[in-house]
């Protein structure tokens, strides 16, 4: 959770000046996250209030952003619950903010469910892989920033503050990965533009007309090119496994497993290395953790997360390998 850059209501009402976007009447920092500064802001346009997100980008530079806020633009012109990034008049969508490149979406409804059953499962599977096909028609090109590569230069970096039994883990399952990616099988999984952080807390939900409905997915800041199914690893890593005790919740598998296949169904390969990619989404994570805990930058507002479940769970995924017919059956 962080604040790095204080934003004013003079500052966003220079911005949302030059979008048209009307006056702000409140800015109010969002505490959640820990990459980018996020401030909720109420802007009142033609007697209308409006609600919108205002992102400040502190890592990521000015020539990487075109492809997530077009990324983003492009899912919502495909009609999928995303913020599409507003543009100036130019049609440019990165703006600039105290010397940090920004952006303004639209505030969605709904919450997030921290909970989740199977059917919060159902639609997020669903609506995963209408963004995996979407992804299809977008000729946008940017590394997956998290991938390998940056495991291979961050584990260095931190296995010194691990425990010998943490170091020896964290080894194996870096050299496991890299023997995974050298592989003929790993290099037939089916890739395209993935969002590689689509935990709970990034996606939202609301009863409309009766119905519970996904209504928004957010939070693209760490998509990139890589394969769709570390993308449904991610997903499967947090939406069916209990944080409190990092029990495996079959139902909640199922469920997503099978309302994404309803829309893409998974290749050979997929199947095959659908626990490999389990474990390597669970090494991603507990990577990042350790780099937030024991190297956090400055900010205002900022509480690194305990990176002790993904150590756990990558243990699990290590130790009791979670076959794609096992996800399938087990109930």
């Amino acid at each position: 959770m962080a604040v790095y850059t204080e934003v004013t209501l003079k500052e966003a009402s220079a911005l949302f000046s030059r979008l048209s976007l009307g006056e702000p009447t409140q800015v109010s920092a969002c505490v959640d996250g820990v990459e980018n500064t996020n401030y909720f802001v109420t802007a009142t346009h033609e007697s209308s209030v409006r609600a919108y997100v205002l992102t400040l980008f502190e890592r990521l530079g000015a020539d990487q952003l075109p492809f997530y806020l077009g990324w983003m633009q492009h899912l919502a012109h495909h009609g999928l619950p995303v913020p599409a990034p507003y543009p100036d008049s130019r049609g440019v969508l990165v703006h600039q903010v105290n010397g940090k490149p920004a952006a303004v979406v639209d505030k969605l409804a709904g919450r997030s469910a921290l909970a989740p059953d199977d059917n919060h499962c159902a639609l997020l599977g669903s609506n995963l892989a209408r963004l995996h096909v979407a992804g299809r028609t977008f000729d946008g090109c940017q590394a997956h920033l998290r991938g390998l590569d940056w495991w291979n230069a961050t584990v260095p970096v931190v296995r010194a503050h691990l425990t010998a039994s943490q170091q020896a883990l964290i080894d194996q399952e870096l050299a496991y990965q890299n023997h995974t990616a050298a592989s003929s099988l790993f290099a037939a999984l089916p890739r395209g533009p993935i969002h590689a952080d689509l935990f709970r807390d990034n996606v939202l939900f609301d009863v409309v007309q009766g119905k519970l409905t996904l209504t928004g997915m957010f939070d693209f800041y760490f998509a990139g090119i890589d394969t769709w199914l570390f993308d449904l690893a991610v997903c499967l890593n947090d939406w069916c496994v209990s944080p409190a005790t990092g029990q495996h919740q079959s139902r909640n598998a199922l469920s997503l497993l099978n309302h994404y296949e309803s829309v893409r169904p998974l290749q050979a390969a997929e199947r095959q290395l659908l626990a490999a990619m389990l474990r390597a989404a669970a090494l991603r994570f507990w990577v990042s953790r350790l780099w937030d805990f024991y190297l956090p930058r400055n900010a205002s507002e900022l509480t690194p997360r305990d990176p002790s479940h993904f150590e756990q769970l990558l243990r699990q995924r290590a130790t009791h390998p979670m076959t794609y017919s096992e996800l399938t059956t087990h109930l």
